[in-house]
């Protein structure tokens, strides 16, 4: 394969800090979150101490002033061994991120140094029961009451929603407005009112806890708006292609770890008096994994390159993500065929990825939306 050239030596630095603290306080303890469905804030502490939360939150509010290359590292470590139970990359790359770019300054002095440091946990609300990816017919609602806002609704499928300190809240303050009354409010976790239900029980991803919420006229004060009012449907989709790339990555990562894991088992596993890895047929599928792993390698880094320039646009970032998932999906299955009965067993990490991957072409836009995003640069409307 070829060189990876996107980091620099300061990166290389920080992975095997990265490498170390994943062997050490969460490969040991992974299977437990996975039983208990939620992983414990002391690791989140712990996290923070060790400086791998919110990598690009700049000096002057706590965090290390890194860059997204620094998150990606993170991402890539914890795929490697498939750790999928702390929501990391939610928390420190997409909703501080948020507040990075849009929050006031009083709001970044208040929570950016405790998302830094793993005493609040970030989660964002916008998921609802009767939709997903059409953010701009959300029911939950948020009305002006003088220097409040009142909140009515119900949010699904939140990731660290039982964990999380702070919830930004996708919300309707115009609700005859469409996507244009779409605005962003921080909620704190002890207000009136605001409740969660049950920790949800996936067929994956065990040891992340996903929450319902319920908002039953929950006040919190204007000075909670995140950005303007009504701009909290440009705000997320500003987001989005670092969301999807941040997806591809960690896809690419996994099913590499994954081929890696099978090379071991079909060379220590005999079958008719020799290794599995003798066969040919074991031999042509590996390489026909090696091949499409390495394709999409040196895609993925390409489009890492583009969005560290500005440059990557949201086609471009949907192909990734579409390409990264449909191909880990592939990966995995393929995978646990070589593994034979024992890529079925919980204890091996082939079966976990099976379980964990198939939520990664619906998670961050669905491949139908990737698909459709995608075809409206190849169809635009002046042709239709």
């Amino acid at each position: 394969m070829f060189d990876r050239t996107i980091f620099s030596e300061e990166h290389e630095i920080f992975r095997k800090t990265v490498a170390r603290f994943v062997e050490e306080e969460m490969v040991p303890y992974h299977e437990q979150w996975e039983e208990d469905g939620i992983v414990p804030q002391s690791l989140w502490l712990k996290a923070g101490e060790a400086g791998l939360l919110c990598l690009t939150v700049p000096e002057a509010y706590g965090g290390p002033g890194g860059d997204r290359l620094h998150a990606i590292v993170v991402i890539e470590e914890m795929a490697k061994k498939n750790i999928t139970g702390p929501g990391f990359y939610l928390h420190s790359d997409i909703v501080a991120s948020y507040l990075i770019n849009y929050g006031t300054e009083e709001q970044k002095k208040k929570w950016l140094p405790k998302c830094v440091s793993g005493e609040v946990i970030l989660s964002v609300g916008m998921t609802e029961p009767g939709g997903g990816s059409d953010l701009a017919n959300i029911k939950t609602t948020a009305i002006r009451d003088g220097d409040e806002y009142v909140i009515n609704g119900q949010k699904t499928f939140i990731s660290n929603g039982h964990n999380a300190g702070l919830t930004v809240l996708a919300v309707k303050t115009d609700p005859s407005l469409g996507a244009k009354g779409v605005s962003l409010i921080l909620v704190e976790n002890d207000r009136p009112g605001f409740t969660k239900g049950r920790n949800l029980k996936k067929v994956g991803m065990k040891a992340q806890d996903t929450a319902e919420l319920f908002f039953d006229n929950v006040r919190v004060p204007a000075s909670n708006v995140l950005g303007e009012e009504g701009k909290g449907f440009i705000i997320l989709m500003k987001q989005l292609e670092w969301e999807r790339m941040i997806i591809a990555a960690h896809c690419t990562a996994t099913a590499e770890a994954a081929l890696e894991w099978t090379i071991d088992y079909a060379n220590q596993r005999m079958v008719f008096g020799k290794p599995v890895s003798d066969f040919q047929n074991t031999r042509f599928k590996l390489a026909e994994v090696k091949t499409s792993l390495t394709v999409g390698r040196i895609f993925v880094d390409r489009c890492l390159d583009a969005l560290m320039k500005g440059e990557l646009d949201n086609a471009t970032a949907s192909m990734a993500k579409l390409w990264g998932s449909e191909l880990l999906g592939k990966v995995v299955d393929e995978c646990v065929q070589l593994h034979g009965g024992y890529g079925f067993m919980w204890e091996y990490p082939i079966a976990r990825a099976y379980a964990d991957a198939r939520v990664r072409r619906i998670a961050g836009g669905s491949s139908e939306v990737m698909k459709t995003i995608i075809s409206r640069t190849m169809f635009p409307k002046e042709s239709r």
